[in-house]
């Protein structure tokens, strides 16, 4: 059952900041996941090793620079 004497605007007054705080956790959570993709594609994933690399997606063989 719910409150019969549930004033909206107020609540929504009350819950303003938790709000804002939720969605700024929320965007810094993206930008950090932003970050780390970008990091992970700034390593790239350059052969390294033996003269014959194997290319993991096609299995066509890979001559090393």
């Amino acid at each position: 059952m719910s409150a019969p004497d549930t004033n909206v605007e107020k609540q929504t007054k009350r819950h303003r900041p938790s709000l804002v705080g939720i969605g700024a956790v929320l965007a810094f959570a993206a930008l950090l996941f932003a970050g780390y993709m970008l990091i992970l594609a700034d390593r790239g994933i350059t052969p390294q090793g033996a003269e014959t690399q194997i290319d993991g997606r096609t299995g066509q063989t890979v001559a090393a620079d």
